[in-house]
């Protein structure tokens, strides 16, 4: 059976919600850096999303996909600027960049299809 990066994102975030309450400092310090990093300045957010991608590739780390390409998303990636980016992964990161490539294009479609349906349904 195939992996949902809808089904690890939520999963994730159950679990990050436990972290949050087991270990809050902690937590507040990660929220803060993403914050910080993530704030407006000389690149766009959509293009430190695409980077935050990019590393979530090269680390093959599921849900670091699934959340950048659920923010890129939401941010507007074209399909085209999504794939530039995984070229320039697999071009740095060679074969097992090139399969999470593939996995980061099953997440866009996989949650472009999910945001599509619920668009048709409301």
């Amino acid at each position: 059976m195939s992996k949902s990066f809808s089904t690890i994102t939520h999963d994730v975030a159950k679990a990050l919600g436990t972290l949050r309450h087991d270990i809050p400092e902690t937590m507040q310090g990660f929220n803060a850096m993403a914050k910080s990093a993530l704030a407006p300045g000389v690149l766009s957010a959509l293009d430190k999303e695409l980077i935050a991608l990019a590393i979530g590739v090269a680390s093959r780390c599921d849900a670091c996909v699934g959340f950048h390409v659920k923010a890129l998303i939401r941010l507007g990636v074209s399909r085209q600027q999504l794939m530039e980016t995984l070229a320039v992964c697999t071009y740095m990161g060679g074969g097992p960049s090139l399969m999470y490539a593939a996995e980061a294009v099953r997440a866009y479609e996989e949650m472009t299809a999910d945001k599509a349906a619920l668009a048709s349904a409301a």
